[in-house]
């Protein structure tokens, strides 16, 4: 009796909608234009943006009304979801294909016309920067790859039971879509660079601690995690109307040059309740840095920048002759030291207010960044000299598994004043564990050791400090080991320690006498 009492109650608003997407999932995967999770979730995602943004310019509708004001809407009809897919047996197959796909179709008025995705790439704003040029940036980089119309309808008939008017929908498909972006990082592999492990950005986040009234950029901001997770702590923040306000047009801004980011980083931010996300589509490093002053200048940049890639020749030329490198990550450091605000002078958004110690960041960079020389060495002076990088956390192996195995660091620097002492600390691996990996990856939880020596700092066998001018004075390598930890061998047993070291002489042996083989030596 039990059992069919609990089968009877409704479903959670979480149950609901996780049953929504993996029906879509389900449905898309019988379509032979997608291939795997890489094409499944931009195809989802620019159905929900559709929809979403229907919503929200039914409710701007209502509440004009009520005040008496007039609301001109982004998407005019019949391209309105409300117009072409709201009803379930509405257009499909064939028809549905080639009104989304094709530069001219028979509309779902019966007149022709642009097909759907070409007249949302015609949008534009009256003033530049509104809503109309974000749908059309996001639809220039968007191809709807499903090819069976009556799977699309499907799907977009699933899709039309999400309620985004419903604040407790849209805060719980948020979370479904971070776990869907962590699945398509795994499935991409190496191609994963734009996803940052969530711990990682929370932990950041944490110890940055972004005020309401501050100006937060992520110039590589990949599928938005840095932005979202400011919003959710900005948000704990508002108080008032004017809070809210400040929050939803003054605080998050990013950029992002690649097309599906882009899109996924504006579907992330808007299921997060950032109703308008400010996302600059081009490339950042494409001002020259002399160029940029307090006007463009911020108060918080946290990013994970691209590393290994290479810039074209004409961005090269927007840094200083001396400091010009073809690694981008080398390329955003100098950016990010540009934009940080000056000590006393306001950011030019937010609320404007000066603060004495001037802007701060935390940044994402690999382990070649701390010992590189030449262009690399002549940048991290300028950083200890000019600015006060005052921690570098030390990642170990595997946190940013399966896209790299690449070592990482966590540098924290602000514009207070020179850099007097570096303090390391070296996040430690779960007991047992030589890595992290794809099933076994960090959690937030793990930083507990750091966020309370953050605090309170003190030399352990987990945290040291080095001068700037030990620094300086060693042409700028910041790849410092820990000085304070354990041997590992002062834990080995006797026995064991015996052991590794005969495997160590055979294995020398053997290589000896591979050499001596290839050369044709006699062997003993």
């Amino acid at each position: 009796m039990a059992r069919n009492q609990k089968s009877t109650q409704p479903a959670t608003t979480a149950q609901r909608l996780s049953s929504i997407v993996k029906a879509c999932r389900d449905i898309m995967r019988k379509d032979k234009g997608l291939n795997g999770d890489l094409d499944r979730l931009p195809m989802l995602t620019w159905i929900m943006f559709l929809k979403f943004l229907d919503d929200m310019e039914q409710i701007r509708t209502e509440e004009a009304k009520m005040s008496g004001k007039r609301f001109r809407p982004a998407v005019e009809p019949p391209y309105r979801w409300r117009d072409w897919a709201a009803k379930p047996e509405g257009i499909t197959g064939d028809e549905l294909i080639g009104f989304v796909n094709n530069e001219e179709a028979v509309r779902p008025d019966g007149k022709k016309g642009p097909g759907l995705f070409a007249y949302l790439r015609s949008l534009h704003g009256a003033n530049g920067g509104d809503r109309r040029d974000v749908i059309a940036t996001v639809f220039k980089g968007t191809i709807n790859r499903m090819i069976n119309g009556y799977l699309l309808r499907d799907v977009i008939n699933k899709v039309n039971d999400i309620h985004f008017t419903s604040s407790d929908e849209i805060h719980t498909l948020g979370h479904l879509y971070e776990s869907m972006l962590k699945e398509m990082r795994d499935a991409a592999g190496d191609s994963g660079e734009f996803y940052t492990p969530r711990p990682v950005v929370r932990f950041m986040v944490e110890v940055i601690d972004p005020k309401l009234g501050e100006v937060i950029l992520d110039p590589a901001c990949g599928t938005g995690g840095f932005l979202v997770e400011s919003f959710k702590h900005l948000e704990t923040q508002c108080k008032t109307v004017e809070d809210r306000k400040i929050l939803q047009t003054q605080s998050i801004f990013g950029g992002e040059a690649k097309p599906l980011p882009y899109l996924l980083a504006q579907m992330n931010l808007v299921l997060h309740g950032l109703e308008s996300p400010k996302i600059d589509p081009l490339n950042s490093l494409r001002f020259p840095l002399r160029e940029i002053g307090d006007k463009e200048r911020v108060d918080i940049i946290m990013t994970n920048p691209p590393f290994g890639g290479e810039e074209e020749r004409g961005i090269l030329g927007n840094f200083p002759e001396d400091k010009q490198t073809s690694e981008t990550a080398l390329l955003f450091l100098q950016l990010i030291m540009r934009k940080l605000r000056r000590p006393g002078s306001p950011s030019g958004r937010g609320k404007g207010e000066g603060n004495i110690s001037g802007g701060r960041a935390a940044v994402v960079v690999p382990n070649g960044t701390l010992f590189g020389d030449g262009v690399c060495a002549r940048i991290k002076e300028e950083l200890l000299k000019d600015f006060n990088l005052h921690t570098i956390v030390r990642l170990p192996n595997g946190v940013f598994a399966p896209y790299t195995s690449i070592p990482t660091n966590l540098m924290f620097f602000d514009r207070s004043h020179p850099t007097e002492e570096v303090w390391y600390y070296e996040h430690p691996l779960p007991n047992g564990r030589k890595n992290y990996t794809k099933t076994q990856p960090i959690q937030f939880e793990e930083f507990a050791g750091c966020l309370t020596w953050w605090q309170s700092r003190q030399e352990n066998d987990r945290a040291w400090k080095i001068s700037a001018s030990e620094l300086l004075a060693a042409g700028c390598n910041l790849d410092r080991k820990n000085p304070n930890a354990a041997s590992d061998f002062e834990h080995l047993p006797p026995e064991q320690l015996a052991d590794d070291i005969l495997k160590k002489e055979q294995r020398i042996m053997q290589i000896m006498a591979d050499i001596k083989r290839a050369l044709g030596e006699p062997l003993p």
